[in-house]
């Protein structure tokens, strides 16, 4: 079996990992930021003459940069052979390098940085040849995705599911479950992530960068929305349209739990 933990920011998904990853020691936990299988958040996706290019620019932490990259496999019949791309996990590198992060950051899919059928394919290529079991992946079948459809590419629902539904396909002879965290009060777990996501001094850190990732998202610019409202409305918007895809496609796959109120 593997499971996927899914839900709004600040439902609680990095506490039921740890949760599920004390109670099943044999499971690989796999967070934001990781090197995933079937996931490419905070991680650039480059070919390997880009990624020879990279090395070449930071030779100064080529070792680091090479500890944290992964050679992209594709099967036939189970057989791995070897893909023409480099994952690599940037935000786990540590250096004071001016503008190294910014730089990798540009090689990321999400944010419209690729075109709508270039993103589709890799996401749906990635789960194709994912061929592992005893996993547990914090948001990386919904959130990410989900959310650059919807503000980037600003796909109407119908389109999300109907890609969910290629996105079945590919999983198909796979054992898997949804975990979804249902959140009741968007508004209340949201003011809770704020204030946890701050510094020492009360200052907030993640917050700003999300008012500004969806206040300049295309969905917002077009919609001409913005502020705290708007964003709330959104995430009540992407929590409906998650558990729809969940009804609608993964029938039998998915258990709905109540965000922060459930036991094991």
């Amino acid at each position: 079996m593997n499971y996927f933990i899914e839900g709004l920011q600040g439902s609680g998904k990095s506490t039921l990992v740890r949760k599920l990853s004390e109670k099943y020691t044999d499971y690989k936990a796999i967070r934001e930021g990781d090197y995933s299988p079937v996931e490419l958040a905070w991680c650039a996706y480059v070919d390997k003459r880009k990624y020879s290019e990279i090395l070449d620019k930071y030779s100064d932490i080529r070792s680091e940069i090479e500890e944290k990259s992964f050679e992209e496999k594709s099967f036939t019949d189970t057989s791995p052979t070897a893909d023409d791309h480099m994952i690599i996990c940037y935000t786990q590198i540590i250096t004071d390098i001016p503008g190294f992060h910014k730089d990798l950051e540009q090689y990321e899919i999400y944010n419209g940085r690729i075109d709508k059928d270039s993103f589709k394919d890799i996401i749906l290529k990635r789960f194709r040849n994912w061929n592992a079991d005893k996993y547990i992946f914090e948001c990386s079948i919904f959130q990410n995705i989900v959310e650059d459809m919807i503000l980037f590419q600003k796909c109407t629902d119908e389109e999300v599911i109907d890609f969910y539904r290629k996105v079945k396909e590919t999983l198909t002879g796979r054992k898997y479950q949804i975990l979804y965290l249902k959140t009741d009060d968007i508004a209340s777990n949201i003011d809770i992530i704020r204030k946890e996501r701050s510094d020492d001094n009360g200052n907030e850190m993640w917050f700003p960068l999300m008012m500004r990732y969806f206040d300049s998202s295309p969905y917002a610019i077009e919609k001409k929305v913005a502020g705290t409202s708007a964003l709330l409305d959104h995430f009540k918007h992407r929590q409906e349209l998650e558990l729809r895809i969940c009804s609608e496609v993964f029938e039998g796959k998915y258990k709905v739990i109540s965000s922060k109120n459930y036991s094991l």
